[in-house]
């Protein structure tokens, strides 16, 4: 038996602003929901309270039975290159096991306290957890665990730690699975087979996801955090988007009522209150009519409407040479053969496949960094790249509030706030890079390419943490880009709209199509 439940839970940044209160829902046993809204409203965040990761909140939220979690960034980001494989895996499991893990690694070389350690770990059930790994590791990588233990994790796509990440969880003897963006950085098969397992698998399952495919496909309740509650819609998202504007119908209409009635009841309150001034005869008149307003105030008053929640993407741009990218015989090492390929200014370029083959590589390469190769590769006059990164891995970031990161772009602090309020995250200006969700990195990350002045973009899986508002907006601020666009996506949404695709094979082949392929 396995359930989520949260009663009248509220949080609040500690020294910050509140993120969501009094939200209420319940994941029954079996059943497999998503939780979902705009960026910055939390959801993260309640996950991590769900899972035991961070508390300060008040109400309930717990978890009934074994669980499994997965963050929304499984590697992390400060030590995944000291890492390996084996290490990873054994921080997905349960806590018994991890301390066991610890204990083998810290007596090695000690003869009676290894005996014992490992005597521990197979007590614990070591020995069966390595022979799920190595099923799970060959299900995701086509390798058996001792060929993958000790490679750094570094070396495994982003796709591909998902994708290990989940056929450990969900193989496991877990009772609850919380999924954090369970399918950012899978290709389309990927988020296909996740889709299959999730309506096959046994456990309660509540995951974060704006992927709508997924979305329609997978679930069956939908709970959305906004206007800092929350309220939950009890089907896919096929039909999400005529319940939330039935809702909203019924908010507004229960916001003319409340301001109609409270007006009503003010007026009669005032004139009860005049009366009582000249007589002593309306006082308890007076006093009733008092009491009936301040309880309609207090019982009565309807939830928070959603504000708008749209950004402004103004990434600007500048004309540059014709030739934008020219290649000729690029090879990416042990990832692709040699090919050629030219980009022309002005160009939408979806660089689309497997995880695996060396997309992300080939971005990082544009955008200048260390990637071993053959061949070469030149960019046009004036071609300035702007770089999204994937991960969000920016240790030049870290530790620095957002305005003294705008500050180096010569923003002053008015200029900082208002440019911020454009991604809404104004009231996140004194807050550090890493602190921020998933999808306001994001956002942060596109206001740095519209101030650094970029004229080809080069997007690495750029709508993963975005939620739909801030997809579409970034969609029509790429529209008004005046430059080239090279991006890396497997949003069956957001690639439907680019001129054509370059195609990077499970084999190695690189090639050109005017319509979106993989593997």
């Amino acid at each position: 038996m396995g359930a989520v439940e949260v009663s009248r839970a509220s949080y609040a940044i500690p020294g910050g602003r509140r993120l969501f209160a009094d939200v209420s829902f319940r994941v029954g046993d079996g059943e497999h929901a998503a939780l979902i809204g705009p960026n910055g409203m939390g959801k993260t965040t309640l996950l991590r309270l769900l899972a035991g990761e961070e508390d300060g909140h008040t109400g309930v939220v717990r978890i009934d039975g074994r669980l499994g979690y997965m963050r929304q960034f499984v590697a992390g980001a400060a030590d995944r290159d000291r890492r390996t494989v084996r290490d990873f895996l054994v921080e997905l499991a349960p806590a018994p096991l991890r301390a066991a893990a610890a204990a083998l690694a810290t007596t090695a070389g000690d003869g009676v306290r290894y005996a014992s350690a490992l005597a521990a770990w197979g007590d614990l059930g070591g020995y069966e957890a390595e022979v799920l790994w190595d099923t799970c590791v060959t299900a995701a990588m086509g390798l058996h665990l001792e060929d993958v233990a000790d490679r750094p994790l570094a070396t495994l796509s982003g796709g591909e730690q998902k994708r290990v990440a989940l056929e450990v969880l969900l193989r496991s003897d877990a009772d609850v699975l919380l999924l954090d963006e369970p399918d950012n950085f899978l290709d389309v098969p990927g988020k296909e087979w996740l889709t299959e397992q999730i309506r096959a698998a046994r456990q309660t399952i509540l995951l974060v996801s704006h992927d709508r495919q997924l979305l329609a496909d997978a679930v069956g309740k939908i709970v959305t955090l906004e206007a800092q509650g929350a309220w939950t819609h009890g089907g896919s998202f096929a039909t999400y988007v005529d319940a939330r504007d039935d809702r909203l119908a019924r908010l507004d209409e229960r916001h003319r009522y409340y301001r109609d009635e409270r007006r009503r009841l003010e007026a009669s309150m005032k004139e009860l209150k005049r009366r009582a001034a000249i007589s002593d005869a309306n006082a308890a008149r007076a006093k009733a009519a008092e009491t009936k307003l301040r309880r309609f105030e207090e019982n009565e008053k309807p939830p928070e409407r959603p504000k708008d929640r749209a950004i402004t993407v103004n990434l600007g741009g500048d004309r540059t040479g014709k030739r934008a990218l020219t290649i000729e015989g690029l090879e990416l090492e042990g990832l692709t053969y040699p090919f050629d390929a030219e980009v022309l200014f002005g160009e939408r370029i979806a660089v689309v496949g497997a995880n695996g083959t060396g997309k992300s590589h080939f971005l990082r390469l544009l955008a200048g960094q260390d990637i071993a190769v053959a061949g070469e590769w030149r960019l046009g006059a004036r071609v300035v790249p702007g770089f999204f990164s994937q991960n969000h891995d920016h240790p030049e970031l870290r530790g620095r509030r957002l305005l003294d990161v705008l500050a180096d772009h010569n923003l002053a602090r008015g200029q900082a706030i208002a440019a911020l309020r454009r991604y809404q995250m104004d009231a996140c200006a004194d807050h550090a890079f890493e602190t921020l969700s998933g999808g306001q990195q994001a956002r942060f990350q596109v206001l740095l390419l519209e101030l650094a002045g970029a004229t080809m973009l080069l997007l690495d899986e750029p709508t993963d943490n975005l939620d739909l508002a801030s997809a579409e907006a970034l969609q029509e601020g790429l529209e008004r880009f005046t430059g080239t666009v090279l991006a890396v996506t497997h949003d069956r949404w957001f690639m439907r709209n680019f001129d054509r695709y370059l195609v990077f094979s499970k084999d190695g082949d690189v090639r050109e199509s005017l319509d979106p392929a993989w593997d």
